[in-house]
């Protein structure tokens, strides 16, 4: 069953899993979670394999994620080995991506495999391709998406009206997020528009820093790290995501793979789903490495890490998590139809947890849940609960 809501009081709204019609494509772009990275590099690189290691179905697999910290199993998994040992001897080959159409456009080409990606492109490329073209296999990351405002002039919720505060871009998951949230508060907002008792006001994460240092805007709802690269140029935490969801989880980041190659190679997919849950093994073992590990990945990826005022709060307030939260995703495309950016969606098959399941019972860990919309499930009516 869906994950229940908190009372409206308290709302948990979401990230939501916006942007599905035809007209909010383009706004998936936004969907780098605070990504800093200059170029969209797709440029397919190689990790070197052992010697005499045995090979699987495939001879290669080409995987696919963002160069930010939401993305941390992959950027670990890749820096450390740990997925390249899982596959043996069949390559690991790494793409980046700095926004979601374009890595589900890589991966409908069959340019990449396998994809770390949010939520909003998923459930776009699941539903545009009527079903046929990606499965969601596993979880990644929850949490990192937080308020931040100018203290000056927010010092509370009720602050908020006539303020303008900033999204990345229309539909997209945190904008989405921030009009459930104001529409549960009782205050309306013209989604199209951004105007109402709050003005949101549409911005590059790339951007919204200065955005905020010329007042422009009073403050953002916004992923991490650019909602700790806010807090120390002066902002203040208002409110932190997390915080209105049941059991303070929502995804953020998960696992898709091309149907063909799931079809095609099932144990390769296994196998980087044994690096993925080896690797949030390692990254919850020894998270300080794991953030050193990472940032060291940024580095090597966008040419700068980021600094240790921004990484250390954004790196505490991101969870990874072999669980996709299949619950969350379904809230999340119900908080895109509320606010009139989407029409009721069938994702009725848009997971596949057997690999992932198999993989967790071999290491006697938990099964996870696709939430009743798994292959196989009874068809359900779009948005049913």
């Amino acid at each position: 069953m869906p994950a229940a809501r908190k009372p409206r009081a308290t709302a948990r709204r979401g990230v939501a899993a916006a942007a599905v019609l035809p007209l909010l494509s383009g706004a998936l772009a936004a969907c780098g979670y605070g990504s800093h990275a200059t170029t969209d590099d797709t440029a397919v690189k190689a990790v070197p394999v052992a010697a005499g290691a045995r090979k699987l179905s495939a001879d290669t697999v080409r995987i696919g994620y963002f160069p930010n910290l939401t993305h941390a199993t992959a950027l670990v998994g890749v820096q450390e080995g740990l997925f390249q040992k899982e596959l043996g001897g069949t390559r690991l080959k790494t793409a980046t991506f700095n926004a979601g159409p374009s890595e589900i456009e890589a991966l409908n080409a069959g340019s990449v495999d396998i994809g770390w990606i949010g939520p909003s492109p998923a459930i776009n490329g699941f539903t545009r391709s009527g079903g046929t073209s990606l499965r969601i296999i596993g979880g990644s990351a929850s949490g990192g998406v937080k308020l931040v405002v100018n203290p000056d002039r927010i010092t509370s919720v009720d602050d908020l009206k006539g303020k303008n505060i900033a999204t990345p871009q229309l539909g997209n998951t945190q904008d989405v997020a921030l009009l459930d949230w104001i529409s549960e508060k009782g205050w309306k907002v013209d989604a199209q528009s951004g105007k109402g008792d709050v003005d949101v006001v549409r911005t590059d994460n790339k951007i919204t820093p200065e955005a905020y240092a010329s007042g422009s805007v009073d403050g953002a709802w916004v992923p991490e790290p650019t909602a700790s690269r806010l807090v120390a140029d002066g902002a203040k935490v208002l409110l932190d995501e997390s915080d209105l969801w049941p059991d303070k989880k929502f995804v953020v980041t998960h696992i898709v793979v091309s149907q063909r190659f799931l079809k095609d190679h099932p144990d390769v997919v296994e196998a980087v789903l044994r690096g993925s849950v080896r690797t949030n093994e390692w990254i919850k073992a020894d998270p300080d490495r794991a953030k050193t590990s990472a940032n060291a990945a940024l580095k090597a990826l966008s040419g700068k890490e980021l600094p240790a005022n921004v990484i250390d709060p954004a790196w505490e307030s991101i969870e990874t998590t072999d669980d996709p939260l299949a619950a969350t995703l379904r809230a999340q495309a119900d908080h895109a139809v509320k606010a009139g950016l989407s029409d009721k969606l069938d994702l009725n098959g848009i997971y596949d947890l057997a690999p992932l399941n198999s993989v967790l019972k071999d290491l006697g860990r938990p099964q996870v849940s696709d939430g009743g919309l798994g292959v196989g499930h009874p068809h359900r009516e779009p948005g049913s609960r």
